[in-house]
C-alpha cells in the first residue's frame, strides 16, 4: 500500500518523516528495540501491579458477590481475553502508542476515537491517584511494623501529610519514567520478582491459616464460590465485574510500547506475545489469591472479614499481621513497591497515548515532544502526573473513602475504552477478516463480543452508582460519588473535545488518520500540513 505526501512537513513529533502506515498513522521519534518479551511482560505486571489491586479490590468485589468472588474475578477475565484478540489483531495491523485512540480515529472516525483516547487517559489518571493512597497507607504500615509502633501507621490518617507524602511518590515515579524505557525495565524487574514472591507465599499462608481449626472464620473451599451464575443479581453481577476488570486493566500498556519492542522474528510480536502471557498469569493468580482470601477470612464483617465495609478498600493491611506474623512486613512491602512501580510504569500509557493524540494534531503540539537523550514523551508525562496528583489531593480532601470510589469509577471508565477498542476490531476488520473462519472469530466476532459485554457493564454500573450505596456511600447533591465522577470525567472529556474542534479542525475533519476499514484503497494524498 504506497502513499503519497503532499508537502515537506510529517505530523508533530516525527522528526520529518512521511507518514508509515494506513490512514496516515506515522512513527513518533520513541526510541526502537530497547524492549523484549520479557521486558514487556515485566512491565506489563508491574502496570497491572497485583499485590495493590487485590488488596484494593478483593473487598469491593466480595462486598458486591460474597462467596462468588473468585467467580467474579474469573468471570472479569473473559471479556478481557475477548478484547485481548482485538488488541492483538488492531496492534499487528497498525502498530501505534495511541492505540484506542488510533485505533477507534481509523474504524469510527475522529470524534469516537477521541473520546475513547480521553477515556484510557481518564483512566489512568484515576489509578494513579489510587496508586499513590495505597502507596502511602503502606508505606506508614511497613514503618510502623519496623519499629514496633503502631502510630506510624496513623500518619497515613493525617489529610496533608498523606498529601504530601503521595506527591513525593510521585514525583520519584516521574523521574525514573522521565528517563525513557531501559531505565523504567531495570527499575520493574527488581520490584516485579519480589512481589511474585511474596504473594506466592501470602496465599500458601492464607490457606494453611483457613486449616487451622482456631480461625473460627475460615471457610472451607467450594465449587460454588467459582461459579458466576451463582451472584444474586445482575445488578450486583455488573458490579462485580467492574471491579474484576480494574484488577485485569493495565495489561494494554505492553501495546502502547509497539514502536519500542523489539522485532519478532515469528508472525506474532513481541508485545502480543507478552501480553497474551500476561493475561493468562493473571487469571491464574487472581482467582487463586481471592480463593485463599475467601477461605481464610470468610464475608462476614467481622475485624478481617471481606464484608467488613472499614476494611474493603485495603484488606491486606488487615490481613497481613494475622496471616503472616512477622512477615507482615514483607508483605507490606511488596504492596508498597507493587504500588511505587506501578505508578512508575502506568504513567507509561496516559504519556504515549498524549503523544499520540498531539502528533496526530487532536491536542496541542508540545505534548508530543520527545526529549532528546531519553527519547521519553517527556512533557506529555509531565501532565499527566501533574493532573493524577491533583486529582488524588482534591479527591482525598473531599472524602476519605476515596479510594474505593474511585476503584469503581475506574472500572466505569475501562469498560468504556476498552469497549470501544473491542468494536473498532469488528470495524476495521470488517472486510477482510470474513475470508477465513479463523480471522472473523479472532477479529470480528469474539471482540465484538467481548466490547458488547463491557458496553453492557458500561451502562448497568452506571445507572445503578446513582445510588450513593454503590460504592463507600459519599455523595454529592444526592448522587452517589462514583457515579459523579464518572459522568464528570466524560463530561470533561467532550468539552475539551469541542474546544479541540475548533483550534485543530484538521483532524476532526479525518484529514489526519484518514477513518477506513482494512483493505479500502488508499487516498491518492495524506495530509501533512
Amino acid at each position: 500500500m504506497s502513499h503519497q505526501v503532499r508537502g515537506t512537513d510529517a505530523p508533530a513529533g516525527t522528526g520529518g518523516n512521511p507518514a508509515t502506515g494506513p490512514g496516515g498513522i506515522s512513527e513518533k521519534g520513541l526510541a526502537k528495540g530497547t524492549v523484549g518479551v520479557l521486558g514487556a511482560l515485566v512491565i506489563g505486571l508491574s502496570v497491572c501491579a497485583p499485590a495493590y489491586t487485590l488488596t484494593a479490590s478483593v473487598g469491593p468485589a466480595a462486598s458486591e458477590v460474597g462467596l462468588q468472588t473468585p467467580a467474579i474475578f474469573f468471570a472479569g477475565f473473559i471479556p478481557m481475553f475477548l478484547v485481548a484478540l482485538g488488541y492483538r489483531a488492531l496492534n499487528q495491523a497498525m502498530p501505534d502508542s495511541g492505540t484506542t485512540f488510533t485505533w477507534a480515529s481509523r474504524a469510527f472516525g475522529p470524534w469516537i476515537g477521541w473520546m475513547g483516547g480521553w477515556g484510557l487517559i481518564a483512566a489512568t489518571v484515576l489509578v494513579l491517584s489510587n496508586l499513590a493512597g495505597i502507596a502511602v497507607e503502606f508505606l506508614y504500615l511497613a514503618l510502623s511494623i519496623a519499629t514496633g509502633d503502631p502510630a506510624i501507621a496513623e500518619l497515613a490518617d493525617n489529610v496533608w501529610i498523606n498529601i504530601l507524602t503521595c506527591l513525593a511518590f510521585m514525583a520519584v515515579a516521574t523521574w525514573i519514567c522521565y528517563r525513557g524505557m531501559a531505565s523504567t525495565k531495570t527499575f520493574q524487574y527488581i520490584t516485579v520478582s519480589f512481589q511474585m514472591a511474596v504473594l506466592v507465599w501470602f496465599i500458601a499462608a492464607l490457606f494453611i491459616g483457613a486449616a487451622d481449626p482456631a480461625n473460627t472464620e475460615s471457610l472451607t473451599v467450594s465449587p460454588e464460590w467459582f461459579n458466576p451464575l451463582a451472584v444474586d443479581s445482575f445488578s450486583a453481577f455488573a458490579a462485580g465485574i467492574a471491579v474484576s476488570i480494574f484488577v485485569y486493566w493495565g495489561w494494554d500498556t505492553i501495546l502502547t510500547m509497539g514502536e519500542e519492542t523489539k522485532k519478532s522474528k515469528g508472525s506474532i510480536s513481541t508485545e502480543a506475545k507478552a501480553a497474551t502471557i500476561l493475561v493468562v498469569l493473571l487469571v491464574v493468580l487472581y482467582v487463586t489469591l481471592a480463593a485463599a482470601c475467601v477461605a481464610y477470612a470468610g464475608v462476614g464483617e467481622g475485624p478481617t472479614g471481606l464484608g467488613n465495609p472499614a476494611i474493603a478498600d485495603n484488606v491486606f493491611a488487615a490481613l497481613a499481621h494475622p496471616v503472616m506474623g512477622p512477615g507482615a512486613i514483607f508483605l507490606a512491602s511488596a504492596v508498597l513497591l507493587s504500588s511505587v512501580a506501578s505508578i512508575q510504569s502506568t504513567a507509561i500509557s496516559p504519556a504515549r497515548t498524549l503523544l499520540a493524540m498531539a502528533h496526530y494534531r487532536a491536542l496541542p503540539a508540545s505534548l508530543a515532544a520527545i526529549h532528546p537523550k531519553y527519547k521519553s514523551p517527556h512533557i506529555a508525562l509531565l501532565w499527566s502526573s501533574v493532573v493524577a496528583s491533583g486529582f488524588y489531593a482534591v479527591m482525598r480532601i473531599l472524602s476519605e473513602d476515596a479510594l474505593w470510589d474511585t476503584i469503581l469509577s475506574l472500572g466505569i471508565m475501562v469498560c468504556f475504552y476498552y469497549g470501544i477498542t473491542a468494536l473498532s476490531s469488528l470495524a476495521y476488520f470488517r472486510k477482510t477478516a470474513r475470508r477465513s473462519l479463523r480471522d472473523a472469530l479472532a477479529k470480528l466476532v469474539l471482540p465484538g463480543l467481548g466490547g458488547v459485554l463491557l458496553f453492557v457493564t458500561f451502562i448497568q454500573t452506571t445507572v445503578d452508582s446513582m445510588d450513593p450505596a454503590f460504592g463507600s456511600g459519599a455523595s454529592i447533591g444526592g448522587l452517589g460519588l462514583v457515579f459523579v465522577l464518572g459522568v464528570a470525567v466524560l463530561l470533561c472529556g467532550v468539552a475539551i473535545m469541542l474546544v479541540q474542534a475548533r483550534r485543530r479542525p484538521e483532524f476532526f475533519r479525518g484529514e489526519v488518520i484518514r477513518p477506513g476499514a482494512d483493505g479500502d484503497e488508499a487516498p491518492a494524498e495524506v495530509f501533512t500540513a
